[in-house]
């Protein structure tokens, strides 16, 4: 277990997951690409008030463990690791929306949100 856990930068996991989270709001509002999104896997934009908490819940996990995979990979000098980890994720995020047919945009979206946050949090390891 300590593989995972010696010499983690703690503040830029945090920062990482904090900042990576915020920008999914940003991300898939009306103002970036929220409606092309909604519109490519066939849904409603809601209001705030109507977000699906147990779905934000699940990202804020997903976007922790992620930053949290960085920031192992940068504790072991590990950066090609976690950009292959990225790429992987970016083509299930692919194939997973081929085979739900949903728009190319939607994918793309999708698969750039997962890119954008790799990068936030290894900027954050770089910064911490």
């Amino acid at each position: 277990m300590s593989e995972i856990t010696t010499n983690v930068d703690w503040i830029a996991v945090a920062a990482g997951t904090l900042v990576s989270f915020l920008l999914g709001w940003l991300w898939y509002s009306p103002m970036l690409f929220g409606k092309k999104w909604a519109a490519g896997i066939g849904v409603d934009l809601g209001s705030a008030s109507s977000m699906p908490v147990a779905a934000m819940v699940a990202q804020l996990v997903a976007t922790f463990l992620l930053a949290w995979v960085v920031g192992v990979t940068a504790a072991q000098n590990a950066l090609m690791t976690v950009i292959l980890i990225v790429i992987t994720l970016v083509f299930f995020i692919v194939s997973n929306g081929l085979f739900g047919k949903k728009s190319h945009a939607a994918i793309t979206i999708e698969a750039g949100f997962i890119v954008a946050m790799a990068v936030i949090m290894i900027i954050a390891q770089a910064i911490f």
